[in-house]
């Protein structure tokens, strides 16, 4: 085995393709979490911490509405909130904020990210505080843009939900761990 890995990294080191191999273990971190996310959601409805997972995820997605509620009625005429998390606007659209939208899932996955990927600890405990604010305020705009998009183009709520902005999660993530890399780790290297 050890025959194998030396020639991929004398090109690696040749061709300084380093930047290539972080990326490489980036998707592969980022893949794994996602798809052990899936198993453990789909196969054992957060077990063995089922209630937990749901009063957390409850909560945040409460915050998330209420949030996002305050910012909406700022750009468009709300014509009802409810404890239901539902918002209604006046041309009859309604979204409705469940647990999924909490957010969680992109918290955790930023989380175990930079956990996982090498660089200085005493950043990484200022810096996934950080990230997790930032999945915060990008699924405040996300909800937010899927306002606008039900008030004036609600065709388009399927694709800009499930293509748009729900992707944009991961450009963020890949956004602050490209920073990571390029200004943190690199720095203190």
């Amino acid at each position: 085995m050890a025959g194998l890995a030396d020639p991929i990294k004398n090109i690696i080191k040749k061709y300084h393709l380093y930047v290539l191999k972080d990326v490489a273990f980036f998707v592969l971190i980022t893949v794994l979490i996602h798809v052990i996310w899936r198993i453990w959601v789909r196969q054992f409805d957060y077990a063995p911490v089922h209630d937990f997972m749901y009063s957390i995820m409850g909560a945040m997605a409460t915050e998330v509405y209420r949030e996002s509620v305050w910012v909406i009625s700022g750009m468009y005429d709300i014509v009802r909130v409810d404890e239901t998390m539902h918002i209604y606007f006046a041309n009859r659209s309604i979204i409705y904020i469940n647990t999924g939208c909490s957010g969680l899932k992109q918290m955790i996955q930023f989380s175990l990210l930079m956990l996982l990927f090498p660089g200085p600890g005493k950043h990484k405990i200022w810096f996934i505080p950080l990230g997790i604010l930032m999945m915060h305020l990008t699924n405040i705009f996300r909800v937010v843009g899927l306002s606008v998009v039900m008030v004036n183009w609600p065709q388009y709520w399927d694709f800009s939900h499930d293509y748009l902005f729900r992707p944009f999660f991961y450009v963020v993530i890949f956004g602050l761990w490209v920073y990571w890399v390029e200004k943190i780790r690199k720095n203190k290297e």
